[in-house]
């Protein structure tokens, strides 16, 4: 994948807070945690194999608002240091500009950590200072006026909380818009997948209507002919499951 493309979500040293702009490691053995557009998409397939990426992507349009909602999943963790996220966006399949928010579920030092964060790729991510729980319920989303304006906007129903934040990027695609569970990745490639199990997305919406209206891509996470996630059908149109298979 191309190191140009990629848009970065950083992970804090002990609980994986960002702190401001920066993007920290884990610990100062652990590399740097990026997030990368699909990589090794199946060009123009509607079932699509990534090495980072699983779940439903639309293109073929003018994108300028995506939503969904999932519940956050909780994550089983080893000795071994794993990321998984959980997100909306605008672009990255098939452009090199990315607009996305969701939420974070990894494992440092054997224990799991959660978080959340929005990005407008070329900059660094930003974390929100808010608790992340499994089990909680969110709903996000990212709105554009299609003239460089993005609103994004990830709500937590369970707590209580929501943010909002409006950002301008006017060189955006606008090309696609998709509903993901995704392998963070280093300057080395594709980090191991958290097992997270499962995670449920519902409400899958694009440009108003239905995800399934745009007759999306159907992403499996695989590589090395290793599946690490794998993504259901697509229920009346915009909801699915990604489910866990190898880290």
């Amino acid at each position: 994948m191309s190191e140009a493309r990629r848009h970065a979500l950083a992970v804090s040293t002990a609980l994986l807070t960002l702190l401001g702009t920066a993007a920290p490691a884990v610990a100062a053995t652990a590399p740097t945690v990026v997030q990368a557009p699909l990589a090794h998409h199946g060009g123009g397939l509607r079932n699509s194999t990534s090495g980072n990426w699983s779940g439903y992507a639309a293109t073929g349009s003018k994108f300028t608002s995506v939503s969904a909602s999932w519940v956050q999943p909780a994550v089983s963790c080893t000795g071994a240091a794993t990321w998984s996220s959980f997100w909306v966006g605008l672009d990255g399949d098939g452009s090199s500009t990315v607009e996305q928010t969701g939420t974070e579920a990894d494992c440092s030092g054997g224990s799991p950590v959660y978080s959340s964060w929005y990005e407008m790729y070329p900059a660094y991510p930003v974390n929100f200072s808010n608790a992340v729980r499994p089990g909680d319920h969110f709903t996000a989303s990212v709105t554009t006026n299609g003239s460089g304006s993005f609103t994004l906007t990830l709500a937590d129903t369970t707590a209580g909380w929501k943010r909002t934040v409006t950002k301008a990027l006017r060189s955006a695609a606008l090309a696609s818009a998709e509903v993901i569970a995704e392998a963070p990745s280093s300057s080395t490639g594709v980090l191991p997948l958290s097992d997270f199990h499962s995670v449920a997305f519902s409400g899958a919406s694009a440009n108003g209507r239905s995800l399934g209206g745009f007759h999306p891509d159907a992403i499996t996470m695989a590589s090395g002919g290793v599946t690490r996630a794998a993504t259901s059908g697509l229920s009346g149109g915009s909801s699915f499951s990604v489910a866990w298979k190898h880290s």
